[in-house]
């Protein structure tokens, strides 16, 4: 999995007094649970820019102005209501030998005969929870979804790995092939066409038995 560095200060003083200054001052007030004491720091807004605003998954290297780095992941953010400016970040420590729960995004690779055949792909999870060790989890999940047919699905069995867990019932469906509008208007037409033949082929059946 990728990793960011956030250069950032730790922070002695957590009142709101001091949260608003550094606010005002444009650094983000942070905090990182996991490890032996909780750890407060505050960096630029900007610092955040590649961990936040991205639908890829990384994990961080916090670097504190008095040497020390911890590796993170973020756990939770805080945004502005109206503005959108991020208010408060909390991170999770992580360690060399212990697993971390995590989302990891999902994506599709082949071209699916049911889509070519005019079904639609439909998605139930654009992201699968894991647990596993930071250093065996991938940036994100693939799964092919070249055979999968009008009405088949895809579970998120068919992206288990031995390097994870995957937190999500066996049955799960991660995404489908669905039937479109036009692809059932041709069916009901096959079957009307069918019932048609059929009920033509009956007379004539019937005919020679008449005669007799």
């Amino acid at each position: 999995m990728k990793s960011l560095t956030i250069n950032a200060s730790q922070r002695e003083s957590v009142g709101k007094k001091a949260t608003k200054a550094l606010r005002n001052a444009g650094q983000v007030p942070c905090v990182i649970y996991g490890g032996d004491t909780i750890v407060h720091f505050a960096a630029p807004e900007i610092a955040f820019k590649n961990l936040v605003y991205t639908p890829d998954v990384h994990t961080v290297v916090i670097a504190l102005d008095n040497g020390t780095k911890i590796n993170a992941i973020l756990q939770d953010i805080q945004f502005h209501p109206v503005t959108d400016r991020i208010l408060h970040i909390d991170f999770i420590q992580i360690f060399d030998d212990k697993p971390i729960t995590i989302a990891l995004p999902f994506k599709t690779t082949g071209n699916s005969k049911g889509v070519r055949n005019g079904g639609v792909l439909r998605f139930n999870l654009r992201r699968i929870t894991v647990k596993g060790l930071a250093s065996k989890l991938p940036d994100l999940l693939e799964g092919d979804i070249t055979n999968l047919k009008i009405g088949n699905k895809l579970y998120v069995t068919d992206v288990a790995s031995d390097d994870f867990t995957i937190l999500h019932p066996d049955n799960t469906v991660i995404c489908m092939v669905k039937t479109s509008r036009t692809a059932v208007e041709d069916e009901e037409e096959e079957e009307e066409e069918g019932a048609a033949a059929e009920g033509g082929e009956t007379p004539a059946a019937e005919a020679p038995a008449a005669e007799a």
